[in-house]
């Protein structure tokens, strides 16, 4: 029989952060939701620094997705249709609090974004309506190198100046 109470321990938070470490990608999730049909999609991302994720928006299934900063802190980012940095905030776990440090985010499906972790064993607690359909998940803005190409590694070093220059940053 299935509980009916869920733990997520520190542990388990632990063990998604070396997962991720270990990853290619190096980020590693773990979904909450038991399906792609469950009316609210709710997952943990463990995102390590040198982890980039290529600015996407998620207008083809037009769906608010909303990101909490569970541990760590991470820069969130958001950009016209040409790439440029139109917005940029920084959201952290509650040992980085302050008026220029939040907490979460909401982000308009149809708003090209990434998401920078600015420590080591940040994680993201993520939500969105369902139901996710992984064909229509994310469509990739045009103008951001694909993930493990040649440029990557230099834009995301260029996102990370922007969040460590920025006065944004708590």
């Amino acid at each position: 029989m299935k509980s009916e109470v869920v733990l997520i321990s520190h542990s388990d938070l632990e063990d998604l952060v070396v997962r991720a470490a270990h990853s290619v990608r190096l980020r590693q999730h773990r979904n909450i939701h038991i399906s792609y049909d469950d009316p609210c999609q709710r997952l943990l991302n463990a995102v390590q620094v040198d982890s980039y994720i290529r600015p996407h928006r998620h207008s083809v299934d037009p769906k608010v997705e909303t990101l909490f900063a569970l541990t760590g802190r991470f820069g969130v980012f958001a950009f016209d249709t040409a790439g440029a940095i139109r917005d940029y905030v920084c959201i952290g776990s509650e040992k980085y609090m302050s008026n220029s440090v939040g907490m979460a985010v909401e982000v308009d499906p149809r708003t090209w974004h990434t998401v920078i972790a600015l420590e080591p064993g940040s994680i993201l607690l993520e939500l969105k309506p369902g139901p996710f359909d992984p064909d229509l998940a994310k469509e990739f803005a045009p103008w951001a190198p694909e993930e493990g190409g040649l440029d990557a590694n230099d834009y995301l070093r260029g996102l990370r100046d922007y969040a460590e220059g920025s006065r944004r940053v708590g």
